[in-house]
């Protein structure tokens, strides 16, 4: 049973590779993807404005908490294999962590277009794969 929902934009190569990564990292399985764009989203995000819900990306908790932005990433690396330590570091310094995340959200387009074609793509399969275990 998975535990968190990481919702991510599907329209954004930058996204979706660097969900890829995330993911590979995640060995015990415990992340379930949801694109902003699915119905599944405005279920696990209701109440939150549109204009928000697409500025960011959302860890949502089994429980129903949302972290979004940089305020997810601390979480969300608990969760992962050996990331403690990196959570820690960026928990310790939220506004820092948060201007970095503004920053490359702010620039996706650009990392977007820097990510080989190939590893987007081995990134979607992935998320798919990923997709349809917790859809069974």
């Amino acid at each position: 049973m998975h535990r968190h929902a990481v919702l991510y934009d599907r329209d954004c190569g930058f996204c979706r590779w660097s969900l890829g990564l995330i993911l590979r990292w995640d060995r015990r399985r415990v992340l379930r993807p949801v694109a902003l764009q699915d119905a599944d989203a405005d279920r696990l995000l209701a109440g939150m404005p549109q204009e928000e819900r697409m500025a960011s990306w959302h860890l949502v908790a089994l429980g129903g908490e949302i972290r979004s932005a940089g305020a997810a990433a601390g979480p969300l690396l608990r969760l992962l294999s050996g990331g403690r330590p990196l959570a820690a570091l960026l928990e310790r310094f939220p506004r820092a962590t948060d201007r970095g995340y503004r920053w490359v959200a702010d620039h996706r387009s650009l990392f977007g277009k820097l990510v080989a074609e190939r590893s987007k793509e081995r990134a979607d399969a992935l998320i798919l794969e990923r997709t349809e275990r917790w859809a069974r």
